[in-house]
């Protein structure tokens, strides 16, 4: 008789910002006769994404693709200043679904730079929310993305410095590169692990116990996901058999050889419904399959969405 145990990993899932995100482009194309533009993916998840253009969404990766007075909802990852100018200048109505932790960094970053401070930014270059940060400021920030660019830095004496961080990362390695920036430039400021959102935190945590009751986890989630890639790695680092799917489609039968007790967890922009369909493909594939929430932070924060276009 086949029996498989499978944990589920708690908090996952939706985080704030993402689920008022997703509910800024529900309510606009509830409320609006015209059609509605998102410039980039929403969220970094395809099944959100495409169950949102069922319902009318028109996603497109920069504001030119939109017509001129069209309406466009901007990503939670945030956007930089001249994208917001440029909007203007298409004479586009605009709603901001920037998380509010990721502004809270572009604030940080504005003070900085008015301040007077070189900025360091660590992230991965590319990312949407690392573009919408260093585009907040005219000077040339430098991107520190892993232990050996902080090790090689060269920064002149006497030159003030700071540093901000991409809200997704790895909390250990963040750590880990924010003591190498402290140690050769004793007199840098910034905000510590502060800029790494609640739910990037909680769901590191999360899956760090869920990995040491577990031979084998799967984390869902879009493979541009930063944070669901970053818990794929603490697992990995573990060394635990991990894989990071999209969805059950990814599945392969021979995975799950001789396991007993698999974890799942998923990404801050990850909806639950594709945990649920895993479930339910283990229903189909074995006799018995228990399924257990573990205890973990409860999350009660809550974000209001934006309605209007201006």
């Amino acid at each position: 008789m086949k029996k498989i145990k499978v944990l589920l990993a708690s908090p996952r899932g939706f985080c704030a910002g993402v689920k008022r995100a997703i509910d800024m482009v529900d309510l606009a194309l509830k409320k609006n006769q015209e059609p509605i533009y998102v410039r980039h993916e929403i969220v970094h998840n395809e099944r959100v994404v495409n169950d949102l253009k069922k319902k009318g969404a028109i996603f497109v990766k920069e504001l030119e693709e939109a017509p001129k007075n069209s309406k466009v909802i901007f990503s939670a990852h945030g956007v930089s200043k001249k994208v917001k100018q440029d909007a203007k200048l298409y004479k586009q109505l605009t709603i901001d679904a920037t998380c509010p932790l990721v502004s809270k960094v572009h604030q940080q970053i504005k003070l900085y730079d008015k301040k007077g401070y070189k900025i360091l930014l660590i992230g991965h270059k590319g990312h949407p929310e690392v573009d919408g940060i260093e585009g907040q400021v005219s000077q040339n920030i430098i991107i520190i993305e892993n232990e050996k660019q902080a090790k090689d830095l060269k920064i002149k004496e006497q030159t003030k410095v700071a540093y901000v961080t991409q809200t997704t990362l790895s909390l250990n390695d963040t750590s880990d590169i924010i003591k190498i920036l402290r140690s050769k430039i004793p007199n840098i400021v910034g905000p510590d692990l502060d800029d790494i959102c609640y739910a990037t935190q909680n769901r590191q945590i999360a899956v760090s116990k869920l990995a040491d009751m577990s031979d084998l986890v799967f984390v869902v989630g879009g493979e541009n996901s930063s944070n669901t890639n970053r818990l794929a790695e603490i697992v990995k680092k573990k060394s635990i058999p991990v894989y990071r799917i999209s969805g059950r489609e990814d599945i392969k039968e021979d995975w799950l050889n001789g396991i007993k007790t698999l974890g799942i967890t998923s990404g801050a922009s990850s909806p639950e419904i594709l945990i649920d369909e895993i479930i339910e493909l283990l229903r189909n594939n074995y006799n018995i399959v228990s399924v257990e929430n573990l205890d973990g932070i409860r999350e009660n924060i809550k974000f209001k969405p934006l309605e209007k276009f201006s």
